[in-house]
């Protein structure tokens, strides 16, 4: 691990005033029995609830948030007639927000080590839940826990993988992950999550700065591939089991619209050049839920993945 992103991430721990883990207690979950490798789940650092989530987030109008810049990304969606967007410059610090859309509860993830942001609904198997930080990892991503049965979820896999709810998926939402000028374009009467979160964050501060630019991470993951440089960015969508990655720079050589079939459907994405953000649809137009990410995160979590290249 480089000393910058140690020294990143002993700032976090600082601020939010936690104490390193004890592996052993695994910040007091049961691992026994777990459906991912007991051995590679790792103490990030912080403890259960040292990265608070935000489970009263409170939002602004798009011509309110000044603090946002164009090319700031957001994790943004629209659902029940409402926009939102979720600026990275706050999820870096609190990787869950529980939130409403109307009467429905949607729950937006975001992991600053993969670079994956996710949404899904809130009502899983029956149960309305909500969603902490654990303070634990697998292949670098976080592990979430439901604070009604404590059982953790993987975020990349969308699935507990520990406790009462031990392998059910979340019903996952599609997010669009893009720049504010892009979505604020699409949607000028967005809803904005506001930096008055109650809680004492610098969140003009990125405590991962330059961490997408190295080829090194900082916890270990299953398995690695060097086809790619490790941070860069991919679309990853999965569709009845099979895998497939679509990497920016690969996408950006060609006209920005790319039509495919995975598991025998049709699929098309969209790619922009000015956003460098990429979605993806059914044939009918419904946009999925692909997750945009590190090209080491989907490949540790996929490694069978197969991959777009531009022809």
């Amino acid at each position: 691990m480089k000393k910058l992103y140690s020294a990143a991430y002993a700032i976090i721990i600082l601020l939010i005033g936690s104490t390193v883990a004890n592996a052993a207690s695994m910040n007091g979950f049961v691992l026994d029995g777990a459906l991912i490798p007991e051995a590679e789940i790792f103490s990030g650092g912080p403890p259960k609830d040292g990265i608070p989530s935000l489970d009263h987030p409170k939002f602004v109008k798009a011509t309110q948030a000044h603090f946002l810049r164009d090319e700031d990304q957001v994790l943004a969606l629209k659902r029940n007639g409402i926009a939102k967007a979720y600026p990275l410059r706050i999820l870096n610090w609190h990787e869950i927000v529980n939130d409403r859309f109307g009467d429905e509860g949607v729950i937006i993830t975001y992991c600053p080590l993969c670079g994956s942001g996710t949404a899904s609904e809130a009502k899983v198997a029956g149960k309305f839940l909500q969603f902490g930080v654990s303070g634990l990892l697998y292949n670098s991503d976080v592990l979430m826990y439901d604070r009604q049965t404590q059982s953790l979820w993987s975020q990349i896999l969308s699935q507990a993988v520990t406790g009462p709810m031990k392998g059910t998926l979340l019903p996952a939402v599609a997010v669009t992950h893009t720049t504010w000028a892009d979505w604020r374009n699409r949607y000028p009467d967005t809803l904005v999550l506001d930096t008055n979160t109650g809680f004492n964050r610098n969140y003009q501060a990125n405590p991962y700065d330059g961490y997408e630019r190295e080829s090194s991470i900082m916890f270990p993951v299953r398995f690695r591939s060097e086809g790619y440089h490790p941070k860069e960015q991919v679309l990853g969508l999965v569709l009845d089991g099979e895998a497939k990655a679509f990497p920016f720079v690969e996408l950006a050589k060609g006209s920005g619209e790319v039509s495919d079939v995975l598991a025998g459907k049709n699929i098309r994405v969209r790619y922009s050049h000015n956003y460098k953000s990429a979605e993806v649809f059914d044939a009918e137009g419904n946009a999925l839920p692909g997750i945009t990410l590190f090209w080491f995160a989907w490949y540790a979590f996929h490694p069978q993945t197969d991959i777009y290249r531009a022809k």
